[in-house]
């Protein structure tokens, strides 16, 4: 019998476990994902054990392992314990520079480099300590970069990694890692000077990965394409248009049987495709919540996500303003940058009959305005991937989206006809997006073509199997 696939999936934070933000949710779900394909891989999961968030206790984790790190100022210790998730090997590790009592990742990036390479050098050590051999390594964004880049500069001459492959995965390219080079060389990693990166990169977490990795990977083919460009490279694309062959796109996905509407609890009624109809009691009892006039008629309108200047939510407030002569309501739900958190404060007093502004994180009320509002307004400057307007259609929800990476990749606009999902504007703009929320108003005007949408849109295969099945094409071409 053939030995399956043995994948080490490295990443800084993996739901439930721990999760800050759509990182934790993908290496959450992914692995044990490929793990259930047909070819039944062996892959497993690698993650920091942050003692502050008491992953120890509260998932019951066995000790596997203790060994050294080097570094120059002297050897830190390292210590492994694993769990299951469902039948998902998954290994914390933990250590002096993982001790934090803040933020996962805080401002000082000099600091989070110190942890996040010690981390990526563990995680190679488990492995050999595990004698468990590694076909494919598959890191995850800046945090883990380091482990492709070791494999080619420290372990250059080790025999136990000599035919393992690298594949990076990129889940938001500004993110570089910027000053993680002193933390990296104190861990014997040494700049790129001889590489084809810029000079100003050649001591960041990522670009060290990017140069290192046999392929690089992205979470959209529209992000994929769009790393290439002035506007979102983050002047590294110069350098990925050398690379250009060995990147591309895989469209994240998300849990259908979490995202629900048919099943979930959070829900004032449960509805399907075939069962809109229920779908208004939501509606109504989300209008009643938010002291809205109850009226279901009157298009509702929904922004979920963080207030900061990538998701574009001072777009989409600036936009309703250019709309408020027509009939709808507006619910806003999030938190973030203070002075974004206020412009929606501000929009909500001067529109106190039509627009409500929630400034908090609510995982319950964000299930009920998936399933209670009209539209979902996702106006992201950019968007490597998005889940939100994923989740949003799985609930009938249809999304008024920016055109840009993931979102244009999973959403075919209303002007395409019979096969539309939602709507699409393609400037970063409030002119844009109000031209094309009339147009969205106009179409809700006729409900039995927006029905149709709403049913289409229901219908999605969003799954993490069809993700799966892509990432496992792309390690047996690495191999």
């Amino acid at each position: 019998m053939t030995e399956p696939l043995h994948v080490l999936f490295l990443a800084s934070e993996a739901a439930p476990f721990i999760k800050v933000g759509g990182l934790g949710d993908v290496a959450g779900a992914l692995p044990p994902a490929i793990r259930a394909l047909p070819e039944k891989p062996d892959i497993r999961l690698v993650i920091p054990l942050y003692p502050a968030r008491g992953s120890a206790t509260e998932y019951k984790l066995q000790p596997v392992v203790a060994y050294d790190i080097p570094h120059k100022d002297g050897p830190i210790k390292a210590r492994a314990f694993e769990t299951k998730l469902g039948d998902l090997p998954v290994y914390f590790i933990g250590g002096a520079p993982l001790v934090v009592d803040g933020p996962i990742y805080s401002a000082d990036t000099l600091a989070d480099g110190h942890k996040f390479t010690f981390f990526s050098l563990a995680a190679l050590e488990l492995a050999k300590h595990l004698g468990w051999h590694v076909d494919i390594l598959h890191a995850q964004d800046w945090h883990t970069a380091p482990a492709v880049y070791a494999l080619k500069t420290l372990y250059k001459d080790d025999p136990f990694y000599a035919d393992t492959a690298t594949l990076l995965t990129v889940h938001n390219l500004p993110y570089l890692g910027n000053d993680a080079g002193p933390a990296m060389a104190a861990f014997g990693l040494p700049p790129a000077t001889d590489s084809t990166l810029p000079a100003w990169a050649q001591d960041m977490a990522l670009p060290v990965g990017l140069q290192a990795a046999d392929k690089i990977n992205t979470v959209s083919t529209g992000y994929a394409q769009e790393m290439l460009t002035k506007e979102f490279g983050a002047n590294l694309q110069k350098y990925l248009k050398t690379r250009k062959d060995d990147l591309l796109g895989i469209v994240n996905g998300i849990d259908q049987d979490a995202w629900n509407p048919q099943t979930d609890t959070a829900l004032v009624a449960n509805f399907g495709p075939d069962t809109l109809a229920d779908r208004q009691k939501n509606k109504l009892a989300l209008l009643k919540e938010m002291e809205l006039t109850e009226d279901p008629a009157l298009p509702l309108l929904a922004f979920i996500g963080r207030m900061d200047y990538q998701k574009g939510i001072e777009i989409a407030l600036a936009a309703l303003r250019k709309i408020k002569d027509l009939p709808w309501q507006a619910v806003i739900l999030g938190t973030g940058d203070e002075k974004i958190e206020a412009l929606a404060r501000q929009l909500a007093a001067e529109m106190p009959a039509k627009v409500r502004s929630v400034i908090r994180f609510d995982g319950a009320l964000a299930r009920r305005i998936y399933a209670g509002a009209d539209m979902m307004m996702v106006p992201s400057r950019y968007e490597p991937c998005g889940l939100i307007q994923m989740i949003a259609m799985r609930y009938g929800c249809v999304p008024v989206a920016r055109a840009t990476g993931g979102l244009k990749d999973t959403i075919t606009d209303h002007k395409n006809g019979a096969d539309s999902t939602g709507f699409l504007f393609k400037k970063a703009a409030p002119n844009s997006m109000a031209k094309t929320l009339r147009r969205a108003l106009n179409t809700y005007a006729d409900q039995a073509e927006w029905q149709a949408i709403q049913r289409r849109d229901m219908a999605q295969d969003f799954s993490w199997a069809q993700s799966a099945a892509k990432y496992m094409a792309l390690y047996q071409a690495l191999l």
